[in-house]
């Protein structure tokens, strides 16, 4: 079994910030992780697009969407967009749309909501820079790790199914 993020924290507690976000869950991987690429929008999706128009081998893109739930700033198309770019997921602190077809993706996705609005295509700040949002800053050198329990952060790069559970760890 792969190590999950409550390990990882246990692993390394000074070393890992947790994010104190509450999201949700969608696309087909429920756990994914890799390299941090963060951009800043506020309701407009062209950042994200432009991001996931790139090489995602192995990445995760943060997006900081200002917490915003007016507005999907990631849908079907986008999403499509980053699978075929080989990105491993996208943690949000926005909204999305099209969540049911970005279930059936094969693509991680964690986000504060959905809503059916789409933003307009102006022309907003995008990355890579340092982002924050939940309590935590991501910057171009962090790792992302997501799970069913938490999205994590770590400047050192730790490959989960190396991660040997601690004895006694967990509850």
């Amino acid at each position: 079994m792969q190590a999950t993020t409550a390990d990882l924290h246990d692993s390394d507690p000074d070393g890992t910030r947790v994010v104190e976000a509450q999201f949700r869950a969608f696309g087909q991987r429920r756990r994914f992780w890799g390299h941090c690429v963060p951009v800043r929008t506020y309701e407009s999706h062209l950042p994200v697009l432009e991001a996931l128009r790139g090489d995602g081998q192995g990445k995760v893109l943060v997006v900081d969407g200002g917490g915003s739930l007016r507005i999907g700033i990631m849908g079907d198309r986008l999403a499509e967009i980053g699978v075929a770019n080989g990105w491993v997921g996208v943690v949000i602190n926005g909204a999305i749309r099209d969540s049911v077809v970005i279930d059936q993706l094969d693509l991680g996705v964690r986000a504060l909501g959905v809503t059916a609005r789409r933003g307009s295509a102006t022309t907003a700040p995008g990355g890579p820079e340092s982002v924050g949002f939940g309590g935590v800053r991501f910057t171009p050198d962090d790792w992302i790790y997501v799970d069913e329990d938490a999205v994590i952060v770590r400047s050192v790069r730790l490959d989960p199914a190396e991660l040997k559970p601690l004895p006694g760890a967990g509850y």
